[in-house]
């Protein structure tokens, strides 16, 4: 399960509230309820990823530890990773199951490597001009390449776990520099047919293989969309927060609980070493089923739980948040 501490860009904080009590309970029930063994803590202040890597190894997870550098430029990148890398050390040596995870789609969500002032921007430029989309690819992979070859070497400074990135596939990244080969990897309409022998390609290489970043949100036809799910979402031009969807959605949450159920099966039986569900909650996207659907930023949250304001739930009467269709069906697949 992938688990969010709070994204960091633009100055703002993805997720305002961090009650170290509440992270602890949420990382157990993702231990008992959910049958998980291992979580990607994911975040942008080294605080708050140290926070929950440290209850999550009392609680005996493995931790994936996972920095998530957003609209930084590489210097910044390279002190952020340093920074983390001592610190998920501290927890290795005392005797937590540990990889350090540097970075996650860093070519895409962050400064130096595409032109663009946003992800869309900057995959818009990679992608406009397809007579020469091979030639610009093979140009952003040495970029990426010769970036994380300085990564890893900063990471292993202080760091002696195992060591991956979560990459996306266009970066064509060379895995030597680590241990375990992460792909973020989403199944859309386009590519559903081809999918699962794709995965069963990169389940045959040499080294490990990872999944990370996979889910959907909880409205119809969002499994469709694969990386695009989130474009039905209206954001504050100032701060950039979710405000509200662009149009009525349906709400789906059996669709998101197959989507799911989907892709951990294939992940299974194609040999997929490890794979971290997208997400347990994410911060912005609270639930309003009173009113205005479109005030509804749920529907479009990649969340397994729905997250309630100003009140708490009914299955976890501390938590204020309540489980999605997708929650059960997650825990059901790794209860097997």
């Amino acid at each position: 399960m992938t688990y969010d501490t709070g994204l960091v860009a633009h100055g703002r904080l993805s997720r305002e509230h961090f009650d170290p009590a509440v992270v602890r309970r949420e990382l157990a029930i993702i231990r008992d309820d959910l049958h998980c063994n291992a979580v990607q803590i994911i975040g942008g202040d080294p605080d708050r990823l140290a926070v929950a890597a440290d209850a999550a190894a009392e609680l005996g997870l493995e931790i994936w530890f996972s920095p998530y550098p957003l609209e930084l430029r590489p210097e910044q990148i390279l002190a952020l990773l340093s920074d983390c890398a001592a610190r998920a050390e501290r927890l290795r040596q005392q005797g937590a199951s540990v990889v350090f995870v540097a970075g996650v789609e860093l070519s895409v969500m962050n400064r130096g490597f595409l032109p663009g002032e946003s992800p869309e921007e900057r995959v818009g430029q990679l992608l406009s001009r397809p007579e020469r989309r091979a030639e610009a690819m093979r140009e952003l992979g040495v970029r990426v390449n010769t970036f994380l070859r300085e990564a890893a070497a900063t990471v292993r400074e202080h760091f002696q776990g195992p060591l991956t990135y979560a990459a996306i596939q266009f970066e064509q990244v060379d895995w030597t520099p680590f241990d375990v080969v992460t792909y973020e990897l989403l199944r859309s309409a386009e590519v559903a047919d081809r999918f699962r022998d794709a995965v069963r390609t990169l389940a045959q290489g040499p080294k490990p293989l990872a999944i990370t970043g996979f889910g959907t949100a909880a409205y119809r036809g969002a499994g469709d969309r694969g990386g695009r799910v989130l474009e039905v979402v209206e954001h504050d031009p100032r701060t950039k927060a979710p405000v509200r969807l662009n149009g009525v959605y349906e709400r789906d949450e059996a669709g998101q609980a197959a989507y799911l159920s989907e892709l951990l099966e294939i992940f299974e039986t194609e040999g997929v070493d490890s794979a971290f569900v997208f997400l347990f909650a994410l911060a912005g996207y609270p639930h309003r089923p009173d009113g205005d659907p479109r005030e509804d930023l749920d529907r479009a949250g990649l969340g397994i739980v729905k997250l309630l304001e100003g009140h708490r739930g009914h299955t976890y009467p501390d938590m204020e948040w309540e489980p999605k269709a997708a929650f059960a069906a997650v825990a059901r697949r790794y209860r097997r």
